[in-house]
């Protein structure tokens, strides 16, 4: 095997003394004054997928936004294979998975709608507070494992400040379960339709003094996935100890390495599709497409509790990623026709490169008075090295181009939430962000060197208002700046061509909304709520277009003008039977999109493609104290385009399933089936300018599927 050495290059000194100097300036203001609770602050019960209260649901009542929690406990209670199945509830989201497996799509508040939604840019994940994604904002390799969250915490939009994150999407923080947290030791079986099989181990303790504790999980997942040449192995390892070094300093190691070898089915004709949805594109098989990454992450964190107003947090993380992707298979073209010349193979691509990724967090937070202040900083860098391949049935067959793409950013945030008055919340804010691009490809044939190079810089102002009645129901309103620079295969594929460089996205965007629940009593109905609307009005978005004549590769521009708006709605009850023993508890998420063009020159307001208008998606389960739970659940999904021309619709659809499951003292066990009707549907979708019939861009959804799973708890 070939060892390639991975350097790694840091954020620019410029950028990290800039940071470092705006940070110190608001916290000497507040140096000297003493430190005091603040009786104004009131906790919120979240919304969440099954209900828990944790410090991030304490968080999420202190931002006038949407934010929603999802338990990762619940997520063993029905089939959860991929991101997809984990975010199914969460309003805003629209979360595909390429043919039930980690492959997918993900779009949020209208992010990520064009052809390179393989970059899944446009949302910000982190994994304990650690930024995960790449340095330029692309997400293009992986995902984090949903199962291996003891929560999830998803800020919507520009309510992700507390991140440090100004992205169209928002961000999401992947929170990892330790040996503290209830059950560390448990077994996990899972299987299902089309070889779907999963084992999960987790083994984990406290030692005897109560200062060191750790927790190794292991995971081995397998299925040969919905269509032909969709099978997918994947092995991880993940671990993390820890060590209680005073009682006001806790520290934290994180293991993880992910081997997950997937292969692509491709897209398919609306012909194709309609006569056999679950066969390959013929080009997939002959290319051989695959996704296969080897994933590493070494990582730590600290917590410091300085006193009862005052607590540092900081980390510190290091990810490779080795990625082997044959993706286009061969393009032939027979330039004299009928002659006597055998057509010849003017482009496939193979992509096989090595990327690895520095990051570091800290956040530092303080009370004083009827301020709560949190400063804190973001530093990641990434550099992606290797090279493009001819493809040859999904093997190297001799390099094309040979990538080094280095990026970095610095990401600096300040926020204060005032408690002015009683039930008055005032939450104000900035961040400012400094981050470079630096691409380079070098086509190896001509010598031809493109090397699109730019700073981009902002500052992101935030404010609003969160009115707390006397039972902790809220209301708020917000208004705040979003941004996000353009990532290296952003400006690897711009349709200029040359050194040129896109601009940034800038936008600003509205929020109100209301979020609560009726008091909680045995023998009474609670019903809950979390409904927010917003609207963004967004200068030169970055939308790209797969280009024709490249199969493979996309074209990228900016947009004058667009518009994004929504409603995002998590509505729940939980409704008492009888003596109360039995209760019927209906969920249901909600999300009507406006995405469009505004005035555009080409396309004046024609909507965007990709995201449906509406999506409905919910259950009604009927749960009984001795654990038992039974049934439907639902999806109802709008039409949507798959074009900026507005020519080509794909038709909306309705799926219905049954979820079954029963929990003892040590175990439980589920049982959910999906797609009863085994309705046809379309699932992802590849963008094109204007898509005719002929065009391969249509890519199945799940068929009729049962799922079951069974954990038994160790300890």
């Amino acid at each position: 095997m070939k060892i390639v050495r991975v350097t790694t290059a840091l954020p620019s000194r410029r950028a990290l003394a800039c940071a470092l100097a705006l940070m110190l300036i608001p916290l000497s203001a507040f140096a000297a004054e003493g430190a005091e609770e603040d009786p104004q602050v009131t906790t919120l019960k979240g919304v969440v997928v099954t209900g828990s209260v944790d410090p991030a649901e304490q968080e999420r009542a202190r931002i006038p936004g949407a934010v929603t929690t999802v338990d990762g406990e619940a997520l063993y209670q029905r089939g959860v294979n991929n991101l997809a199945d984990a975010l199914r509830y969460v309003p805003g989201l629209w979360v595909q998975s390429a043919s039930g497996g980690d492959n997918g799509y993900i779009s949020s508040r209208g992010s990520n709608l064009d052809a390179t939604g393989y970059d899944n840019n446009g949302v910000k994940l982190f994994q304990d507070g650690l930024p995960v994604t790449a340095a330029d904002g692309n997400n293009h390799n992986r995902f984090v494992d949903p199962l291996g969250a003891r929560s999830i915490y998803v800020a919507h939009g520009t309510n992700a400040l507390s991140y440090g994150a100004s992205t169209l999407g928002g961000a999401m923080d992947f929170i990892s379960p330790t040996a503290r947290d209830g059950d560390p030791s448990q077994l996990f079986l899972g299987m299902g339709s089309r070889g779907l099989f999963t084992t999960r181990l987790k083994l984990g303790g406290v030692d005897a003094t109560d200062r060191v504790d750790g927790l190794l999980m292991l995971e081995h997942q397998q299925q040969d996935g919905d269509r032909q040449h969709s099978r997918q192995r994947r092995t991880s390892l993940q671990a993390n100890a820890g060590w209680q070094a005073r009682p006001d300093l806790d520290l934290r190691i994180f293991l993880s390495h992910i081997n997950n070898a997937q292969q692509l089915p491709g897209a398919l004709t609306r012909a194709q599709y309609e006569a056999d949805p679950w066969k390959a594109n013929a080009s997939a098989l002959t290319g051989d497409y695959q996704l296969n990454v080897t994933t590493t992450r070494v990582a730590g964190k600290g917590q410091w509790r300085i006193d009862d107003a005052r607590r540092l947090e900081f980390g510190l993380s290091l990810e490779t990623q080795s990625l082997y992707h044959p993706i286009v298979d061969k393009v032939m073209v027979d330039f004299d026709g009928p002659g006597p010349l055998p057509p010849t193979e003017v482009f496939s691509l193979l992509i096989n490169t090595r990327q690895s990724t520095l990051a570091g967090m800290l956040r530092y937070s303080i009370r004083v008075g009827d301020h709560d202040v949190l400063a804190g900083l973001n530093l990641a860098s990434t550099r992606n090295e290797g090279g493009n391949y001819r493809n040859d049935g999904g093997l190297r067959n001799g390099q094309t181009d040979r990538i080094d793409n280095r990026s970095d950013s610095a990401e600096l945030f300040l926020l204060d939430r005032w408690s002015f008055a009683p039930g008055w919340t005032l939450v104000y804010g900035a961040q400012g962000v400094l981050t470079g691009r630096d691409v380079r490809t070098l086509k190896l044939a001509s010598g031809t060197l493109r090397n699109p190079k730019a700073d981009y810089d902002a500052f992101n102002p935030r404010v609003g208002f969160i009115r707390t009645f006397s039972s902790g129901n809220q209301a708020y309103v917000s208004l705040s700046r979003m941004f996000e620079a353009p990532t290296t295969f952003e400006l690897q594929d711009d349709v200029r061509g040359g050194d040129a460089t896109l601009d940034a996205m800038r936008g600003t965007v509205l929020e109100l909304g209301l979020r609560g629940q009726t008091p909680r009593t045995a023998n009474a109905a609670n019903w809950g709520w979390d409904v927010s609307a917003y609207a963004a009005r967004i200068r030169d978005e970055i939308l790209s277009v797969d280009d024709p004549l490249v199969p493979g590769t996309s074209l990228s521009t900016n947009i004058p003008r667009t518009r994004h708006a929504g409603v995002e709605a998590q509505l729940w009850a939980s409704i008492p039977l009888g003596s109360g023993n039995a209760r019927i508890e209906p969920l249901l998420s909600a999300s009507w999109n406006a995405f469009s063009f505004d005035g555009d020159p080409v396309y004046g307001n024609n909507r965007l493609p990709a995201a449906p208008r509406y999506a409905l998606r919910g259950e009604v389960l009927y749960r009984h104290a001795n654990g038992f739970f039974v049934g439907p659940t639902f999806d109802v999904v709008g039409a949507r385009f798959a074009d900026f021309a507005n020519t080509y619709t794909v038709p909306g659809y309705a799926l219905f399933g049954l979820r079954v499951g029963f929990s003892g003292a040590r175990w439980e066990l589920y049982a959910e089936a999906r797609n009863l009707t085994n309705r046809h549907y379309v699932g992802m979708l590849n963008v094109r300018n204007h898509a005719g019939a002929g065009d391969a861009i249509l890519q199945p959804g799940a068929p009729r599927a049962l799922t079951l799973g069974l954990r038994w708890m160790l300890d």
